[in-house]
């Protein structure tokens, strides 16, 4: 069962003796207030003014007509009169203790231009108790409905940021929107636009508390299963290290670093990196694709290099495979050491002689092909390819 309010006890007498006190209580409310709180010591002029104004009229006259009633403090309409008024302390960007001062200074006032009222006209000292109870309830509950709107107003705007900067992520990875179009929503979100990004990619299960440790200069948006998150490409090593900390453990491949109009390439690389090269997900840092492109050009034509393979290692097809094996390492080795052989019999683990012996079985199979620049880079090409 709901607590009784202190004005209930009070009697209904004392409307008709206060209301005609409306306007000079309100200015003495007024007065005491911009002298109370700082914040509030500007004149009360335009929309700041005409809320204030609103606020203490709608407040006195709903409080006068409590008295000896049952009446909750506030009906829906007066509430939204002090949920505004909660609202417009973030739209002024202040914390709501100047508001609480406010209603804490306004009851002073209230209850001492009301209480000379009520003992001028002769009310015992229990009545003036009840009024000051009810005075102190009465702001209590336009308090609390001032922090409704304060946190109503923060959650909206939280929100709506967030879909501003969703709607930032998605024009950038995209790639499809013009340049004035992106800086009209970077501005509209409160972003910073860098110069360059890198986009990084990692699935959905690994994403939490990512946005905190990423901080507010990073963007995060969704894909099926994955998430997206759009980064400054760091500008120094050691800003390098510390997004490889953030991202650790999270399966996250980096794109390589694009100007931000380029982030679509930054995100088309990293997915291309996440499904052909090896890494370890839960290992100590991200996929890093700047270090790895020559694994990527290799691998990102699978056909392609087989098709290239096919053309330029056909000579060995007529060996078995074992000599296909044996031959294949060496061509490899050949071409890497530029023919030295000290380093191929190391590299191979076999002694200089058989590396001679393997080098002149090269160059009858493959004849001229060995003295081409062309086909040695070919050849080289293909054979890294298939060792990864």
């Amino acid at each position: 069962m709901d607590r009784e309010q202190p004005w209930t006890s009070l009697p209904p007498s004392l409307t008709p003796l206060l209301m005609p006190h409306l306007a000079e209580v309100t200015q003495e409310l007024l007065d005491a207030v911009r002298e109370d709180v700082p914040v509030y010591a500007r004149p009360l002029e335009g929309l700041f003014g005409d809320g204030i104004r609103q606020g203490v009229d709608v407040a006195l006259t709903r409080f006068l007509h409590l008295p000896g009633t049952h009446q909750p403090a506030l009906q829906d309409e007066d509430r939204r009169v002090y949920e505004g008024l909660g609202r417009g302390e973030v739209r002024e960007g202040r914390p709501m203790d100047a508001l609480f001062a406010a209603y804490r200074s306004g009851a002073r006032t209230t209850l001492r231009s009301l209480s000379r009222v009520a003992m001028e006209a002769g009310f015992e000292a229990s009545v003036l108790i009840g009024l000051a109870e009810s005075v102190f309830a009465y702001i209590e509950e336009l308090s609390a409905a001032s922090a409704e709107g304060y946190a109503a107003e923060q959650s909206e705007r939280a929100g709506e940021r967030d879909r501003l900067l969703d709607t930032v992520a998605e024009m950038l990875i995209r790639g499809n929107a013009d340049e004035e179009s992106v800086r009209a929503a970077v501005h509209a979100a409160g972003w910073i636009l860098p110069e360059r990004v890198v986009v990084v990619t990692l699935p959905a299960d690994r994403r939490m508390g990512l946005r905190s440790r990423l901080g507010r200069r990073a963007l995060l948006t969704s894909r099926p299963g994955d998430v997206v998150a759009v980064v400054p490409e760091p500008a120094s090593p050691t800003a390098r290290q510390e997004l490889g900390r953030v991202l650790a453990g999270r399966a996250a491949v980096v794109g390589p670093g694009r100007p931000w109009q380029a982030a679509p390439d930054s995100l088309r690389l990293a997915v291309m990196a996440r499904e052909l090269l090896a890494h370890d997900p839960d290992g100590e840092g991200p996929l890093w694709v700047s270090e790895r492109l020559a694994e990527l050009v290799l691998l990102g034509e699978r056909t392609v290099v087989e098709d290239l393979g096919a053309q330029r290692l056909a000579p060995l097809e007529r060996l078995r495979p074992a000599q296909q094996e044996r031959l294949v390492a060496t061509l490899l080795s050949w071409l890497k050491h530029h023919g030295q052989r000290a380093a191929m019999a190391a590299e191979l683990v076999i002694h200089e002689q058989t590396v001679g012996y393997r080098v002149n079985q090269l160059r009858e199979i493959f004849g001229e092909a060995l003295n081409d620049p062309q086909a040695r880079f070919e050849l080289e090409l293909v054979l890294r390819a298939r060792a990864l």
